[in-house]
Parts: structure tokens; sequence; C-alpha cells
């Protein structure tokens, strides 16, 4: 069975402000992809769920069977592993979508790290907010 690592990050410059999502995707020890994409104008924590959405998207793409979700933003991890009610409407949707892709894994955790545990993803974010 496959099991991706996924890295995720997502950011504003301002909240809301302009914003990117960081992903890096690694199976088997070795990075497999990553992405770096500025999203356009949104609140930070909307593009922590883009970024989880982008990595779960592209784990499925890529035939992840496992995916193990790691980031930086406790509120998402909490809301994803339904420890915390998703109470923000835009972020709702999110949440739904990022569940939805979630349920075509066999299994999928979702676990948060402190920030400097996710510099490659937050380096990935930054990137796309300076290259914008």
């Amino acid at each position: 069975m496959s099991l991706f690592i996924i890295h995720s990050d997502g950011g504003a410059r301002g909240n809301p402000g302009p914003a990117a999502i960081g992903v890096v995707l690694a199976c088997g020890g070795e990075v497999v992809a990553t992405i770096s994409k500025y999203i356009g104008e949104t609140t930070n924590n909307q593009a922590e769920y883009q970024a989880v959405i982008a990595g779960l998207e592209k784990a499925l793409e890529m035939g992840a069977e496992q995916v193990e979700c790691v980031l930086d933003s406790e509120l998402v991890v909490k809301q994803l592993n339904h420890e915390y009610k998703v109470k923000n409407k835009d972020l709702a949707s999110l949440f739904v979508k990022a569940h939805n892709i979630s349920l075509k894994f066999k299994k999928v955790t979702f676990r948060h790290v402190r920030r400097e545990y996710n510099k490659e993803a937050d380096k990935l974010v930054n990137e796309a907010l300076d290259n914008r």
C-alpha cells in the first residue's frame, strides 16, 4: 500500500490578503511532488484548507492509498479530526471538500506540527507570494 506524507501550508499577507499554498508530497522517504501556487486574496485559514485540498488531490492523482497530512494549523487539524466544529461558513465549504476527498483513500490522518517542522511547505508559500 502506498503511503504518502503530505506537508502543507497556506499563508496570507494580511488577513485577508494576498495568499498562497505550499505542499510537499513524499512517498518512501522521497519527495515525489511539490506545489507552490498563488491563490489570490483570501484568509490564512482558507489558504491552509486550500493547501490540504491541493495535497490530497495530488496524492489521489498519483495513486496514493493512504495519506498522512502534516500541517502547522492546529485549527484546521482539529476541525478535520472532528475535534472542533466548523463555525465559519467560508471554512465550512472547504472542510466539506477536504473531507469528501479524504473519503477516497483507504486511510487518512491529519497531524499538527509546530511551524519549524513544516519549513519546506512554508518556503513554497513564500516563494509563490514573492513571485506573484
